[in-house]
């Protein structure tokens, strides 16, 4: 499960060693640990994972299990989305594995991603697996990437190594195994501090559509 540690000033939030889906329970821990961040008043929050997996998304084995409760799941995805688009510091997905359909959109929704140069794929393979895009998802990623990697990512279940990842602008640095966590707390380090409800005013504006999309009202 979900754990938080601190770096000076700035929140680490570890998403686990397993496959890190979005079970509700998952999802419950991560929203608990974002209160705490943002009550104790953390200068930025950077996202990492322990093992080999970012996050492969969504729980597909619970969704499966709870077909009657689809509506409300993705509804509680979607707001998880929200919130780490908006929360009030600056933020960066520390990616040393494999990020999937819903966890590379979680990444996506962090103002920075930093990615594992030889190991790990960024990837939305919902054209392969045929469950396509809500429009919430679809919004928060063409808000992020340009639309020449739009089109390459979510039109052909591609899997982006980090290399060609920050190639596609779909992470902003692709570096060597050690260097993953560093690199984001350094890029999220020189814009920590700043007003909380400012930051959150200026993201909502910023992402207004995309919230609008997620919260169904596109």
């Amino acid at each position: 499960m979900p754990t938080l540690r601190h770096h000076d000033a700035i929140a680490i939030l570890d998403f686990g060693d397993g496959e890190n889906r979005f079970s509700p329970d998952f999802m419950a821990e991560v929203h608990a640990h974002l209160d705490t961040a943002v009550a104790e008043g953390a200068a930025a929050l950077v996202t990492t994972a322990t093992g080999k997996i970012y996050s492969n998304g969504l729980d597909l084995d619970w969704l499966s299990a709870n077909g009657d409760r689809a509506a409300e799941y993705v509804e509680s995805v979607h707001r998880l989305f929200g919130r780490m688009l908006t929360l009030p510091m600056p933020t960066a997905a520390a990616i040393g594995g494999h990020a999937f359909g819903a966890g590379a959109m979680l990444a996506i929704a962090h103002d920075y991603r930093v990615m594992r140069a030889d190991r790990g794929f960024y990837c939305f393979p919902e054209a392969d697996i045929r469950i396509p895009f809500t429009n919430g998802m679809a919004a928060l990623i063409q808000a992020k990437v340009p639309p020449r990697t739009a089109i390459a990512a979510m039109t052909t279940g591609r899997r982006f190594g980090g290399t060609d990842a920050a190639a596609y602008d779909l992470v902003d640095a692709a570096v060597g195994e050690t260097e993953v966590l560093d690199t984001a707390l350094a890029m999220v380090a020189p814009h920590g501090g700043k007003d909380q409800p400012t930051m959150t005013a200026i993201k909502s504006v910023m992402f207004d559509g995309v919230l609008a999309a997620l919260r169904g009202k596109d």
